[in-house]
């Protein structure tokens, strides 16, 4: 089992966060850095596929509606994590995301929509 390796999406790069990722050992590529800027939300997400990248995104209403299209279409992707901007600190997203990355494996998200938030709730 691989561990996930992320691709940010336009809306969640945040140089702190892809550092404090980076400081923590994963595998992190954002939209800008790829040179990906202002390509459509289904390309990004064929793109993050083909890549082997979990992509990360506050777009939430786009990438609901594209995982179910993929689903119906008998298409696959490498999985998606959906958070809320104007809810999470860099810290927050952080940790949300290293618990996702300690329970998850790159296998394990093929196919798989996960909400940020449900890796901030202590359980």
């Amino acid at each position: 089992m691989s561990q996930i390796c992320l691709y940010l999406d336009e809306d969640t790069i945040q140089k702190g966060l892809v550092q404090a990722l980076r400081n923590a050992a994963v595998d992190v590529t954002t939209t800008a850095e790829e040179n990906r800027l202002g390509f459509s939300d289904e390309q990004q997400l064929i793109w993050a596929t083909k890549q082997g990248r979990v992509i990360y995104t506050f777009n939430v209403e786009d990438f609901c509606c594209l995982h179910s299209i993929f689903l119906a279409e008998h298409r696959h992707h490498a999985g998606i994590i959906l958070g809320t901007q104007q809810r999470y600190s860099i810290g927050q997203q952080l940790r949300g995301i290293l618990r996702l990355i300690s329970t998850k494996s790159a296998e394990d998200m093929i196919n798989r929509l996960e909400f940020l938030g449900n890796y901030l709730k202590n359980k």
